[in-house]
């Protein structure tokens, strides 16, 4: 018989009671001499892979039964670490002493050597299977005649020692690009070499470079795919309309921030008899990026766009996500349309998705829909009251779709987004709270109706797909969740479907501890990923959904954009099926992963910005509110600009506290004095230490030496929220 990976694997589960060895094995599963390289070649992909891990006598054994588990080391700066199992379970406790010669971001196989005091799970890194770093970004450093780099990422530990001549002629402290030459062992170091001098740490390019690589973000395109890319068509022929609904007759448009560039969507509505017809065109992105192509590869690679306050890394070159995929006023442009009828309560009648030509009559941003609902300008009214009619439509619609969601239990976190404003030189100049209006809201509903749609349009067919799913959290965060809201006096009801949760958020609407509820909360649920298998999504109480809507700046849209086209055109053939099983689990991985890195970075940004910030306003006081609670301090998040800083118990100086841990609680211990989660405080800025964007605050017993902005709601997106 022909062997393989799977034959193997069950073989070694259920037919042999201790590790085998290759002969062992080749004997057992009757594999012919001329195949045993084939067989060997099989156990070392499998070992790499983690399911076997080969012993000191030369046999293999699973490594579930081997009490070893395989998965990716995540290191904390504190020199700890974790391993998170591939196949499932409980993260791996790992000590400083263990990690052996482990970096963070490696695949390792880990032994699990007991239990902590506290139930979790603890062990030893036995072996790396993958090194996640091959080059490093870090200051570099020279003294005393030795040099070495400091790695820019906290979580990997150590530095590496770079040897005479391999410099690059450095200076001390410019961020450099080291390549690592030897692997960290026991009681050394990494060695390397510089391969790039990157420059001054305080250089805004030099820090988006830093991150960019830090994350592994590729922020620069490879000549072959600008190649290819510069090869696409700038206009749609006339050729490629053909087969495709016209929709270039309508009052078709786009709505988006004022910053935006790329337009992935575009709206139209008509009233019916019986309702509302909603169309919602989004670029064919497909018709441009072959599958298989350069292209292809390299958006596959990124997984999505990456935003940051003052630029984006895109996820396909500009010719495209700007140009011809860009939905862009008053030209002809390719297009998939959902198109939705509901009734005259928003609830759905009818669907179809199918491929279209537009051509948008105006790109609105959400400042402009907003002044044109509300009478704000009577200019801009008198511009575009042609549509005035269409935008007080989608505006109907969305409150409805809005209220319909609701009730049906879906979870909206009302968190006010911090806007980070930069000045020229790329410094920030303000952070302040970014506006969230009825415009906003309309693009949301619609975007929300357009992915379900296409999800249930799918999902009907039984066929492989691509689902945007969210679980359910766990019931130990639920209990968690659940008491904390009770010690502020708020009830969680027992039924954990998500309208329980809609209804508690609900409940605290304009209290002030609103804020600190949705973000306790949000942290409580799980990340959303994407799967092929349908899950469901816990927190907006769909059993279909899916990514659709974004195909210029998500790799899954337009993974789900192809499979929509072949059942279009009836091309899903049993060896579609058959390959979709395969790669759409691979695909779903690795979108999830590059998009979690992307949120990372993006968030690491951030936290460079505000303490950037921050800086010049050391020893002023600020008011604001705990925001988490350890044992080593509080966090207190600043009301004027959502910047959150760290007061640790040892500047606690009129007692001792203890970590009461169920009241969310440091007390003192003959004060009685508590610090609790979602009090209000004030706050001086201790200081600011750039480099761990970590800011250090300390309690201001005495009157404000900054007073604040004057509060300002975030908008809620009803009709006409000022």
């Amino acid at each position: 018989m022909k062997i393989g990976a799977e034959e193997i694997l069950k073989f070694m589960e259920a037919g042999a009671k201790t590790p085998v060895s290759l002969s062992e094995l080749g004997r057992a599963l009757e594999v012919p001499g001329r195949e045993r390289g084939t067989l060997k070649r099989l156990m070392l992909k499998l070992a790499a892979d983690g399911a076997v891990v080969k012993i000191s006598d030369g046999r293999y054994g699973l490594t579930a039964k081997m009490n070893l588990v395989s998965g990716v080391l995540q290191c904390h700066p504190d020199g700890f670490g974790f391993v998170a199992p591939e196949w499932g379970g409980e993260d791996v406790f790992i000590n400083p002493r263990k990690l052996r010669d482990a970096m963070h971001g490696d695949r390792v196989v880990a032994r699990i050597d007991g239990c902590k005091k506290d139930g979790r799970r603890e062990g030893s890194v036995i072996r790396v299977l993958e090194r996640a770093h091959k080059k490093i970004v870090g200051r570099f450093k020279s003294l005393k005649g030795a040099s070495f780099v400091v790695p820019s990422d906290e979580r990997i530990l150590g530095t590496i020692v770079i040897p005479p001549g391999q410099t690059m002629g450095a200076g001390d402290g410019v961020i450099v690009e080291a390549e690592i030459t030897k692997w960290p062992e026991k009681h050394s170091s990494a060695v390397g070499r510089i391969a790039a001098v990157m420059g001054d740490p305080e250089d805004p390019d030099v820090e988006i470079e830093v991150i960019a690589k830090k994350y592994g973000l590729p922020h620069r395109f490879p000549p072959d795919v600008l190649h290819e890319a510069r090869g696409t068509p700038m206009e749609v022929a006339e050729a490629d309309m053909k087969g495709r609904t016209d929709l270039r007759g309508m009052n078709v448009f786009t709505i988006d921030g004022e910053s935006a560039k790329d337009f992935d969507d575009a709206v139209a509505i008509e009233r019916t008899g019986r309702g509302y017809r909603l169309l919602v065109s989004i670029a064919d992105v497909s018709r441009y990026v072959p599958e298989g192509s350069r292209l292809d590869a390299e958006a596959y690679s990124r997984g999505t766009s990456v935003y940051f306050p003052d630029r984006c890394i895109p996820m396909l070159p500009e010719a495209l996500s700007n140009g011809i995929c860009s939905l862009n006023p008053r030209v002809e442009r390719l297009t998939l349309t959902a198109e939705l009828e509901f009734d005259g309560e928003a609830r759905p009648v009818k669907k179809k998705i199918y491929e279209s030509v537009i051509k948008s009559v105006e790109r609105f941003t959400y400042t402009k829909v907003k002044k044109i609902l509300c009478g704000e300008d009577p200019e801009i009214l008198r511009a575009h009251g042609g549509l005035l009619e269409d935008l007080k439509l989608m505006e109907e619609l969305a409150l409805k779709l809005n209220k319909n969601r609701l009730e049906g239990g879906s979870i909206d976190f009302d968190l006010p987004e911090p806007q980070i404003i930069i000045d020229i030189e790329g410094r920030p100049q303000d952070i302040v709270r970014s506006e969230r209006n009825i415009a906003h809201r309309i693009i949301e509903e619609f975007m929300l109706a357009a992915n379900r749609a296409a999800a249930e349009f799918f999902s009907a067919q039984n066929l492989p797909f691509l689902y945007r799913v969210h679980e359910r959290p766990s019931e130990a965060d639920i209990a968690e969740f659940r008491e904390f809201a009770g010690g502020l006096g708020y009830h969680l009801a027992e039924n954990q479907e998500p309208g329980a949760f809609q209804r508690l958020l609900k409940s605290v609407e304009g209290r002030p501890e609103e804020r600190l509820i949705n973000r306790v909360l949000l942290r409580s649920m799980k990340q959303a990923v994407y799967s092929e298998k349908n899950a469901g999504h816990f927190g907006l109480a769909f059993e279909n959904y899916t990514h659709f809507t974004s195909p210029i700046r998500r790799y899954p849209d337009l993974v789900v954009h192809r499979l929509i086209k072949r059942l279009i055109h009836r091309r899903y053939t049993k060896t579609d099926i058959s390959r979709m099983e395969e790669i759409l689990p691979q695909t779903a991985l690795h979108a999830s992963q590059r998009e979690r890195k992307a949120m990372e970075a993006e968030r690491e940004i951030v936290d460079l910005k505000k303490a950037q910030f921050m800086q010049d306003k050391v020893g002023e006081a600020f008011d604001g509110f705990i925001s988490g609670v350890t044992s080593f301090g509080f966090f207190v998040e600043l009301k004027d600009y959502f910047v959150e800083g760290l007061v640790h118990v040892t500047s606690l100086g009129d007692d001792y506290y203890t970590f009461a841990e169920k009241e969310h609680a440091l007390v003192g211990e003959n004060t009685r004095r508590r610090f609790r989660l979602g009090s209000e405080t004030r706050v001086r800025i201790n200081a600011v230490d750039i480099g761990r964007r970590r800011i250090d605050l300390a309690l201001a017993e005495g009157p404000s030496v900054k007073k604040g902005r004057p509060g300002r709601r975030l908008e809620k997106g009803g009709k006409c929220s000022r």
